[in-house]
């Protein structure tokens, strides 16, 4: 008799298999995203932070701001950066979309740094973007002037924005993530102890090497990949609970039954 209720259990019903198809969905779209905002943010970042250092000389500020040539890159960037935002605030919400899908009990605290320290890193990289653009669309947009000392501030200030204060948010975001997901088994165990590395890293980090940026997006992409993955196998490794409404492994509800 046991084994029949069981055997019902995991019959394929129409609620069962909207759900599942949702959960793809979710993955996809999260997966997306994230790529998306990886690839968008990296591209954006070096073009508007690619200006003259703090110690450039004046006259290669002023010949550099000068020339059309040089400002276009940084403009093309700063256009490209609010599409980056606008695909990481997708990649949230389908994110905290696929995760609550997959657990009985949502940990508030955890959900809420996540969303919290991922708007706070979108308005940080926004902000560092703005800062570094600046002279270059004064120039180019209302023929403002060069000044040399200016031109150092403002990079450096976009560079404070996102090196110091937005990644430091990226690694609230890496631990808040990996917490979640490694609790509903939908990151492995290794990936899961690189995400408390990148976490500790960006959190601990005290440069302004640009190189800096690549970690948080480098990890999202790892990320997406194994999301993809674990979408593939949802049909073969993830049954309907009747009882509680939720979805989770086969094996595990088998073993719970037995017990």
């Amino acid at each position: 008799m046991g084994a029949a209720i069981e055997h019902q259990s995991e019959l394929p019903n129409p609620a069962h298999a909207e759900h599942l198809r949702s959960l793809r969905k979710a993955a996809h779209l999260t997966a997306a995203m994230g790529i998306a905002h990886a690839v968008l943010f990296l591209l954006s970042f070096w073009l508007v932070s690619d200006v003259p250092g703090p110690k450039a000389s004046s006259q290669e500020i002023i010949a550099y701001y000068g020339s059309d040539q040089n400002r276009r890159p940084i403009l093309v960037g700063l256009y490209v950066m609010p599409f980056a935002g606008i695909a990481f605030i997708w990649f949230i919400v389908a994110l905290r979309m696929w995760t609550s899908g997959q657990v009985r009990r949502e940990n508030v605290l955890l959900s809420n740094v996540q969303l919290v320290s991922g708007i706070l890193y979108i308005a940080l990289f926004f902000g560092g973007a703005a800062a570094s653009s600046a002279l270059a669309a004064s120039v180019q947009f209302a023929q403002g002037t060069v000044d040399p000392d200016t031109a150092r501030q403002f990079p450096q200030l976009g560079s404070a924005l996102v090196l110091v204060f937005g990644m430091r948010m990226a690694a609230m975001f890496v631990f808040s993530t990996t917490n979640i997901t490694r609790s509903v088994g939908i990151i492995p165990k290794w990936f899961a102890i690189i995400g408390f590395v990148v976490g500790l890293g960006l959190l601990l980090s005290a440069t302004f090497n640009r190189a800096l940026v690549l970690v948080f997006p480098i990890w999202i992409l790892v990320f997406c990949s194994l999301l993809i993955r674990r979408a593939r196998r949802i049909p073969d490794d993830l049954m309907f609970d009747v009882e509680f409404g939720t979805i989770h492994p086969v094996a595990q509800s088998r073993e719970s039954n037995s017990a």
